[in-house]
């Protein structure tokens, strides 16, 4: 088949913002691999397969044999982080991986040493780290990271670039018309150093797009999520999606409820509470960091158990009787470092109303989740640039708890996993020349 995607020559820099856990732990899982020495577990762009063709032409193809992707031998780590420690020390301190599995790429990881971050404190006020820069405005922050990124790639002779954020999430920053509805208003109030209304996560996208780099939010800052940014990656021509790596709870939620919703029964309540001793945690125990991922986590089962669609259903529970009770919270525990544990008590019902409950105990790790989708994320989002798709990327909206959508036109997240996963194989059918469908199989 004819695709017109450039082929994936050079080295792909992936530059990531954050040192911590899942950084850590995404680059040990590549550089293991690359050696021989472990497997990329939960990568969809490694050990995936999807059907292309129909009939006697049917086959069943990794990604890598639809569309030109990136080796792992190409990829070129670099990060930014508020701590000056190198990824071998990060690793260690974070206690996700065992030393055995750390110490083998012990001299590439001890290579990889933190640049000063774009940091403000007033947006993560647990972090006390000082491998910072000395920005005076926003826009300082701007120029001083597109510095950055021409120097990685110079330096690391890279083709291309890549951005992700694995740090932490940031306080929450309302969408305001009068600053994020244009790039000319956005740019305004970096130049004005406008604090409240930009976050540094903001500088970041700003950065990367502006450099030719794809860009993708990990937490679930408001950062690429407004239309100046929307505005900013159609006049670069570069791809990013929507945010927040979508790694557990979420992650059986919007597989679960489809459930619930494709056989037809009522939702009375979803109640969902975790438990995590990381940085992350001890950062989301701040009430206004809290708040951001908040709203990330309750947007997935709005956009699929609908009560205007099916008022019977999901029109019950709460105080005005017009939709389910729905209830997300988490609790810094640290005992539990990175094994993160998510709760969820649903209380469903059905024939004649008869009450029913469906509870959901998930142990999981993590960064051990959250590595795979680094590399699928960072992999496609350099595919799409590639083959000349910018913009929104909704194909990528499988890997994250809030898919892009333009709510300025009324649109919804699409949240429902098995529709995320007919888009993601549509686009990779699309990219590699055949055609998109919508068969099951």
């Amino acid at each position: 088949m004819q695709t017109s995607v450039k082929p994936a020559e050079g080295k792909l820099g992936i530059m990531i913002v954050g040192n911590g856990a899942v950084a850590t732990t995404f680059m040990t899982g590549v550089l293991m691999t690359r050696r021989g020495l472990t497997k990329p577990i939960g990568s969809m762009t490694q050990y995936d397969k999807i059907r292309v063709g129909k009939g006697t032409e049917k086959k069943y193809l990794h990604y890598k044999d639809i569309v030109p992707l990136a080796s792992l031998d190409d990829i070129v780590f670099g990060t930014w982080d508020v701590y000056p420690q190198n990824a071998y020390q990060a690793a260690m301190y974070a206690e996700v991986l065992k030393e055995k599995d750390i110490n083998p790429v012990k001299d590439e990881l001890e290579k990889i040493k933190p640049m000063k971050a774009a940091f403000d404190k007033n947006y993560a006020k647990r972090l006390d780290g000082d491998n910072v820069k000395d920005c005076k405005t926003r826009w300082e922050m701007v120029e001083a990271l597109r510095e950055d990124i021409r120097n990685f790639k110079k330096e690391n002779n890279c083709s291309r670039i890549v951005v992700i954020w694995a740090a932490s999430t940031e306080i929450y920053v309302p969408v305001d018309e009068k600053i994020h509805y244009s790039l000319e208003a956005l740019e305004k109030a970096m130049k004005e150093d406008d604090r409240e209304h930009v976050a540094p996560s903001m500088c970041y996208a700003y950065a990367a797009l502006t450099e030719g780099a794809p860009f993708v939010m990990g937490a679930p800052n408001t950062t690429v999520d407004i239309p100046a940014m929307w505005e900013l990656a159609e006049k670069t021509k570069m791809p990013i999606s929507g945010k927040d790596f979508k790694t557990g709870q979420t992650l059986v939620k919007s597989g679960f409820a489809p459930i619930i919703g494709t056989r037809c029964l009522g939702l009375s309540g979803w109640f969902s509470t975790n438990i995590l001793g990381n940085r992350d945690g001890l950062v989301l125990d701040e009430p206004a960091n809290f708040h951001t991922k908040e709203v990330s986590k309750l947007s997935t089962l709005e956009t699929i158990l609908k009560p205007d669609v099916q008022p019977d259903l999901y029109g019950h529970g709460n105080d005005e009787d017009t939709q389910y009770y729905h209830k997300v919270r988490i609790n810094y525990y640290p005992p539990r470092n990175d094994n993160k544990e998510g709760w969820d008590n649903i209380d469903i019902f059905g024939w004649m109303g008869y009450p029913m409950q469906v509870k959901i105990n998930f142990l999981c790790r993590d960064s051990i989740l959250a590595a795979p989708l680094l590399l699928d994320l960072c992999l496609l989002s350099d595919l799409a640039a590639r083959a000349g798709r910018y913009g929104t990327q909704r194909f990528l909206s499988f890997f994250l708890k809030s898919p892009m959508h333009d709510y300025t036109k009324g649109e919804e997240a699409v949240n429902n996993l098995y529709q995320q996963y007919t888009m993601l194989k549509n686009a990779i059918r699309e990219m590699g020349g055949y055609e998109a469908d919508e068969e099951i199989d």
